[in-house]
């Protein structure tokens, strides 16, 4: 790795995708030191434009050689692709931060949020996995919790925008509202059903009765809380949402929880926006989390249905802190602790 306290090279692979241009943002939004940025793609994008810092950047195809010489790289592409090309980055010396599902159960491999378990980045050289994007606020906004009060099982139920089935899913949203206002029967084509005026609490691909985005959310918020035996129950669904997921989150713990210790602690836990004061209609939505980078955590209360028990809700831009801000986040880390070896050394 080039100098940490001055700039690196950067390679972001997928970089004319949602995700990928999410990541160029937040890049240049946070002043991640950047020397060189190489914008990468599949040849099917190769030889069209990006933008960063002003410039206007020509996206390559990834390969081996595009990779040569980079200190940090981000995939923001499919598993497949993170799988062949994340090895040659580590090879070379450089972090590899893969956004796809390729490397989150590895136990080789970090599965990192940085608010709560940064300690696991250590500044070598190697892949980190950057988990899913419920997984990611689900355990901003619990693990201040845990630490009262010792979690032991939680119910959650998804609100997810139609942005985490990419820009496609996006574009065909925007249509079928279009249709509708003009009394034209919506249709679907990148979605099994049609999401405008729809609530769906599916479109994943099915493993058994459970799909894919519900044992993502129950592997990976075991994994990043360091609670394996943690009891998760789940039930994902798409709404007609542009940005922004949220979530409905009832939760069992060891200790009876305490209210107010509980606000407290959510009101000081880092990378949280509590907003909570029903009476007013204050209470977190996708629509104010979205362009933020918090997670937004409100509507706490007791549970009616279980002593002892809480309930709350929590909203979030999941293209920013749901993916890519976490990634550039872990990414600092990654320079944090270099700097610190540095600094030693």
């Amino acid at each position: 790795m080039s100098n940490p306290t001055t700039s690196l090279r950067v390679a972001v692979v997928g970089a004319t995708g949602a995700a990928g241009s999410t990541v160029l943002r937040i890049l240049q939004e946070r002043r991640f030191p950047v020397a060189e940025l190489r914008p990468l793609a599949s040849a099917r994008s190769a030889g069209s434009t990006v933008q960063f810092a002003g410039d206007t950047l020509t996206v390559h195809e990834v390969s081996d050689a595009a990779l040569q010489g980079t200190d940090v790289v981000f995939f923001a592409a499919g598993s497949a692709t993170a799988k062949r090309f994340a090895p040659v980055v580590a090879a070379q010396g450089g972090v590899a931060v893969d956004k796809s599902s390729g490397y989150r159960m590895d136990p080789q491999v970090p599965l990192v949020v940085p608010e709560v378990n940064g300690d696991q980045v250590t500044g070598d050289p190697g892949i980190l996995a950057n988990p899913n994007c419920v997984a990611i606020p689900l355990t901003v906004a619990l693990n201040p919790l845990h630490r009262e009060f010792g979690l032991r099982h939680l119910t959650v139920a998804t609100y997810q925008s139609a942005s985490g089935g990419g820009r496609n899913l996006m574009a065909e949203l925007r249509e079928q509202e279009v249709a509708d206002a003009e009394g034209r029967e919506p249709q679907p084509a990148v979605y099994p059903h049609v999401l405008h005026g729809n609530v769906v609490p599916g479109g994943w691909s099915m493993h058994g009765l459970d799909n894919d985005e519900e044992v993502k959310v129950v592997q990976e918020t075991r994994r990043v809380l360091g609670l394996p035996d943690l009891r998760v129950s789940v039930s994902t669904v798409r709404v007609p949402v542009a940005v922004g997921h949220s979530g409905a989150v009832w939760l069992e713990f060891e200790e009876a929880a305490d209210v107010d210790r509980a606000r407290r602690a959510l009101q000081s836990a880092p990378g949280v926006r509590f907003v909570d004061d029903p009476e007013s209609q204050q209470y977190p939505t996708p629509r104010q989390a979205a362009g933020t980078d918090d997670v937004w955590v409100g509507r706490l209360r007791p549970d009616p249905g279980n002593p002892g028990g809480l309930a709350l809700f929590w909203a979030v831009d999941n293209l920013r802190k749901g993916a890519a801000t976490n990634a550039v986040q872990v990414a600092e880390l990654v320079v944090a602790r270099r700097r610190e070896r540095s600094a030693v050394a």
